[in-house]
């Protein structure tokens, strides 16, 4: 299946969360493994702000277990919840500072199209496992992010979903009407629209 991308730049996450999360979605988070590329379209994403947010994992300040998102923007930050499910996420800001966003829900090529609706599902589906806690998603590895020139015309903000700290913020952001987007889809806060 013929594709034409660019990775993107670890400049594109030295940037807050609430930039980085809505300019994520329409990307493709790419797994490459045993010879076979596979490619998901993020369709729902979340920002996690760092020491002033709550719900951050990084408001208790850096640990052995949070270190990546402290460390430079663009890397894989891996971790497990309810005993089961790993969430995936890309570090934001420059070195030193704390921020990310959560992978929500993706679409993988094919017919039809897979939907993977969940981070549990997502990193399920890549096989992803704690072994890449901290990979570089800025360059061509086992898994990276990348651009093919799509671009969303609408972004739909709703409060976030599934944690009760913080969860109130206008921090989620997803691609409206789009049958991956786990639910509940929640109030709608705002729509953003395509300027271009």
């Amino acid at each position: 299946m013929a594709c034409s991308y660019r990775v993107l730049p670890r400049a594109f996450f030295d940037a807050s969360p609430l930039q980085v999360a809505p300019a994520l979605l329409g990307k493709l988070l790419i797994r490459r493994q045993q010879g076979r590329e596979r490619r998901v379209r993020l369709v729902e994403t979340e920002a996690y702000l760092g020491s002033g947010d709550a719900a951050a994992h990084s408001a208790v300040g850096r640990t052995a277990r949070n270190a990546v998102l402290f460390g430079p923007p663009g890397h894989l930050y891996i971790y497990l919840i309810y005993g089961m499910h790993l969430c995936l996420n890309v570090s934001t800001l420059p070195d030193g500072q704390a921020g990310g966003v959560l992978f929500r829900a993706a679409e993988e090529e094919g017919v039809p199209p897979l939907t993977l609706s969940g981070p549990g599902r997502l990193a399920r589906a890549l096989d992803v496992t704690r072994a890449s806690n901290g990979c570089d998603l800025t360059k061509r590895g086992e898994i990276f992010l990348a651009d093919d020139g799509f671009r969303p015309e609408e972004i739909i903000v709703t409060p976030r979903v599934g944690i009760r700290k913080a969860a109130l913020l206008p921090n989620r952001f997803l691609l409206p009407g789009h049958a991956a987007v786990t639910r509940p889809r929640g109030p709608v806060l705002e729509t953003l629209r395509d300027s271009s």
